[in-house]
């Protein structure tokens, strides 16, 4: 079938089970713009190139699958540098299509033009510069291939102008249908080694205090159930890092909730004295360890992972697993059950009373807002939290709005938690709450953010706005960079530099009309819920909902930076209990 290099691309996309794209066009990218007239893909038509990299992201956290965008060259594809990087360190299935100048002009400062596949490599796990049109049929395949098997992660592809306009010889092609792949030494192992199985095995039989650390790779291996079923067979104690927030459920006997540097204090202390760290698809991040040299040093570490460069890059397992975490959790049940299964496992009860002591004495806490303050937005958290579907889509920007959602939030089913971790990107929220709603319809979303992210990327709830996405916004508004200002408050003796922003300026409920969007200013603890029901009842177009809250708020506990786990800072009401 005779064709050019614009539609082979979008039949290429089409093939690989693509119906909805994030994209702004230019110049480069222009010539597939029109086949995409003709094509069953929906194009969303963002404001910003960084909004259509984040909406991707937010797609894949919501559904699995991999997000698509399409931006043009120069300065598009470098504003898709930061959703690239943030989508690299949190193992996201993305592609993104960026446009190049005409293949001819490569390498003369042409207009619009940059090296945006020398620029990428650092940020993607592959990217491709598509040299004939008759190659894209293929990259495309193998992008797909790439990107959604063994570690995720964002692929790029650059396609010059010339070989997808139609005009040019040089797009004139004839389409092959792609049957596999040919990709020298990539070959993920999904399987874990028999022997090392059996090893670790036995460790679990032989811990007295053990903990089960988990990740973001259980969620990208879709391996909640299989989790649930390992821990429920040995009656091992989980947490759930913040990658991996709803992977095991928060109400379950079992769920310790977050771990590091501003987890609660149970799950922070249960690694720190375990005898045994299970860990599941997590990579020993710096702000889970604390100061690494004394992270959990009475412990034997398992550790399973896809990557094999995650497998003693911070801490040297005992047991090193390399593997799909389902598939070697599934293996490791089965090992277990021909142990014994429960009665294989050892009289813990004397960890299980020190862990529910801890539980008593070091529950997340804080005082209540005094009649004439300002709110409390862990108050606001908890009324969120229960005054919407257990289900309920929830993403966050980056910085103390995050960490107290993360908290405060009850995560009961996987895939409900959208956020950046790796990277924390400010201005995450409002574009990847988007794209969760476009993978999720029918779910309820909020993003949850704060003023300092709002005003990064406020501009994609016009794109909410006019595409038909009606997700909720619950703006935590402190008027501060409220992450930099604690630090500030704490270790820089008060002395506050360049962080305030402003109690009024913006007027948020304006903006928001202005976007298109319904607005709503909460001054006082009584009006948030009504609020919130208010909000909830909207499903016509986006609602913002701007919360004023309290700038003098910490998040706590803390683990300060450079100190070790077990000097965790506690709320002021809990320092001189016995710990």
């Amino acid at each position: 079938m005779k064709m050019n290099g614009g539609q082979a691309l979008m039949k290429a996309l089409e093939n690989e089970g693509v119906s909805i794209l994030f994209g702004l066009p230019g110049g480069a990218i222009l010539p597939v713009y029109d086949p995409l007239l003709d094509s069953s893909i929906r194009h969303v038509l963002v404001r910003h190139e960084q909004g259509a990299g984040h909406m991707a992201e937010g797609y894949a956290h919501a559904t699995g699958q991999p997000g698509v965008a399409m931006v043009t060259s120069g300065p598009a594809a470098t504003n898709i540098v930061t959703p690239l990087c943030d989508a690299y360190m949190d193992s996201i299935p993305m592609v993104v299509v960026t446009g190049q100048v005409p293949y001819a002009a490569i390498g003369t400062d042409a207009f619009q033009e940059c090296d945006t596949t020398g620029i990428t490599m650092a940020v993607t796990k592959h990217n491709y510069l598509v040299t004939e049109a008759a190659d894209i049929p293929q990259v495309i395949h193998d992008a797909f291939h790439i990107a959604t098997t063994g570690r995720p992660g964002p692929v790029l592809v650059d396609i010059p102008k010339d070989i997808v306009d139609p005009n040019n010889p040089r797009s004139a092609m004839e389409w092959r249908t792609p049957k596999d792949h040919d990709l020298p030494g990539y070959s993920p192992n999904l399987h874990g080694d028999p022997e090392q199985i059996r090893h670790a095995a036995k460790l679990i039989c032989a811990a007295e205090r053990p903990v089960l650390y988990t990740g973001g790779g259980i969620l990208k291996a879709r391996a909640a159930e299989a989790l649930l079923e390992l821990a429920e067979l040995t009656s091992i104690h989980v947490v759930t890092t913040l990658m991996n927030r709803g992977g095991f459920p928060d109400e379950h006997p079992l769920g310790l909730g977050m771990p590091g540097m501003h987890g609660n204090y149970t799950a922070v202390t249960a690694m720190q004295e375990a005898d045994l760290l299970i860990a599941l698809g997590a990579r020993f991040d710096d702000r889970v360890t604390g100061k690494v040299d004394g992270f959990a040093p009475l412990a034997k570490v398992i550790h399973v992972d896809i990557d094999s460069a995650e497998l003693g890059k911070v801490r040297r397992p005992d047991i090193a697993i390399q593997g799909d975490c389902r598939v070697v959790i599934e293996e490791l049940v089965e090992v277990l059950k021909a142990e014994g299964g429960v009665e294989s496992q050892p009289d813990r009860s004397q960890w299980r009373s020190r862990i529910s002591g801890w539980q008593e004495r070091f529950p997340l806490t804080y005082e209540q807002s005094q009649p004439g303050e300002l709110l409390k937005p862990q108050y606001v958290l908890e009324k969120l939290r229960d005054s919407t579907p257990d289900d309920t889509i929830v993403a966050s920007g980056v910085g103390q709005h995050q960490m107290w959602t993360s908290q405060y939030w009850k995560f009961n089913h996987p895939y409900t938690w959208v956020n950046s971790g790796g990277l924390g990107t400010m201005g995450f929220a409002i574009p990847a709450a988007i794209g969760a709603k476009a993978g999720k319809p029918d779910r309820m979303i909020w993003a949850v953010d704060g003023d300092g992210c709002f005003q990064m990327t406020a501009q994609e709830l016009v794109t909410a706005t006019t595409e038909g996405f009606p997700i909720k916004v619950a703006l935590i508004n402190n008027s501060y960079l409220g992450m930099v200002r604690q630090w500030q408050e704490m270790f820089y003796e008060e002395r506050y530099s360049e962080v305030y922003l402003d109690r009024d300026v913006p007027d948020y409920k304006k903006w928001a009309e202005a976007l298109g969007c319904v607005g709503i200013r909460v001054d006082s603890p009584e009006e948030v819920e009504p609020a919130i029901v208010k909000a909830n009842e909207v499903d016509d177009r986006p609602v913002v909902v701007e919360f004023r809250c309290e700038a003098e708020e910490n998040v706590l506990p803390m683990v300060p930076a450079g100190k070790t786990n077990s000097e965790v800072v506690v709320d002021p009401s809990q320092q001189d209990l016995p710990r």
